[in-house]
C-alpha cells in the first residue's frame, strides 16, 4: 500500500475522493447525513475529522447483498421498490483518530453501498456514507485496511 494514500469526503461537495498524496485517483458521488455533521450519540449526524478504515466487511458477497450487523441477510432485488436505509454490497467501518469522534466505531459509522443511489450527490443519510454498490466495491478493493480518511465541511 502507497504510504500517502488516503480518503477524503468533502460534505459540500457530497463526494469521496480516493488520492495518492495530492493525485485524485478516483471521484465518487456520495451522501452523508442528512442531519449535518456531528459526532453526538444517536444523533444520526456524519462526524468530521480523521479516521481509518478498521474493518472491512463483503469481501466475496454479491453485489445487493443485505448486511445487518454486518452480516449477510439476502439480496435486495432493485426492480422491488424499499424505503428502508439498507445497508449494501460491501461495508467499510470508520475508527475516529480525533478526540471528538472516538466514538464513530460505536456509532457504527460506515462506508457502504445503498438502495438509494438516485439520493447521491445530496445529503441523505442516517450518519453514514452511502455511495453507488458499484463503486463501493471498487473503493472497498483499492482501499487496505489501516487506509486514513478525512471528512470534512469543504472541497
Amino acid at each position: 500500500m502507497p504510504t500517502d494514500l488516503h480518503i477524503r469526503v468533502s460534505l459540500a461537495d457530497q463526494a469521496l475522493y480516493l488520492q495518492e498524496g495530492e493525485q485524485v485517483l478516483r471521484q465518487y458521488s456520495v451522501s452523508t447525513s442528512k442531519f449535518g455533521p456531528g459526532t453526538e450519540e444517536g444523533s444520526n449526524k456524519t462526524p468530521l475529522g480523521n479516521f481509518r478504515i478498521c474493518e472491512k466487511f463483503g469481501d466475496t458477497e454479491a453485489p445487493y447483498t443485505i448486511f445487518r450487523a454486518r452480516l449477510n441477510e439476502g439480496l435486495w432485488d432493485p426492480a422491488e421498490p424499499c424505503t428502508d436505509d439498507l445497508v449494501l454490497t460491501r461495508i467499510l467501518r470508520l475508527e475516529g483518530l480525533d478526540t471528538d469522534n472516538l466514538n464513530t466505531y460505536g456509532r457504527y459509522i460506515y462506508i457502504h453501498g445503498t438502495n438509494h443511489e438516485a439520493e447521491l450527490g445530496n445529503p441523505a443519510s442516517q450518519g453514514c456514507i452511502r455511495m453507488s454498490n458499484q463503486n463501493v466495491i471498487d473503493l472497498y478493493d483499492r482501499s487496505p485496511l489501516g487506509t486514513p480518511i478525512t471528512i470534512s465541511l469543504h472541497s
